[in-house]
């Protein structure tokens, strides 16, 4: 599922590097990166929030490859 809102189960698993449920939130709030439960039980993570707290590089917009500003060159 590319451009998710959200982590998959498996994404919040690497992230958390746990599979319990409480595990995880408690990694999570050890983290900072804040999360909601759902009714069903299921932790949901903001993709956008992660990539905030964790310093993805914003500048890149695409997801693309960085390139050098050699403008100062």
């Amino acid at each position: 599922m590319i451009g998710s809102m959200f982590l998959t189960r498996d994404e919040l698993v690497e992230l958390t590097g746990r599979v319990q449920r409480a595990s995880q939130e408690q990694v999570l709030r050890g983290m900072g990166i804040e999360h909601k439960v759902r009714a069903d039980g299921r932790i949901i993570v903001s993709r956008r929030h992660v990539e905030q707290v964790l310093g993805a590089d914003e500048s890149r917009g695409d997801g693309g490859d960085v390139m050098p500003d050699w403008s100062a060159a």
